[in-house]
């Protein structure tokens, strides 16, 4: 499994994901956009590197919100990251 492109950590993972990897909680991704173009970052982190940036109205599908950051993945490349939980809007 790639972590790069395949929505698991040790504590969370992707549902679609479950029998593949272990993980102490799996759960269903909610289908967002983008409000704001935005970076997919590694971690959560302004800091921390981009793996992609993402345009208003592209989608991402948060597993993970905490705090100032949503953990998910986008729906064009796939990329799992962290981004700004401000950027994204409802669908």
């Amino acid at each position: 499994i790639d972590p790069t492109t395949h929505a698991a950590r040790r504590d969370l993972a992707d549902i679609a994901l479950a029998g593949r990897v272990f993980s102490q909680h799996y759960a269903v991704p909610m289908a967002m956009r983008v409000a704001t173009a935005t970076a997919v970052r590694c971690a959560p982190q302004a800091a921390s590197g981009a793996v992609e940036t993402l345009a208003a109205g592209d989608a991402f599908h948060v597993l993970d919100l905490a705090r100032d950051w949503a953990w998910g993945y986008g729906d064009a490349s796939g990329s799992v990251g962290y981004i700004d939980a401000a950027a994204l809007a409802m669908p």
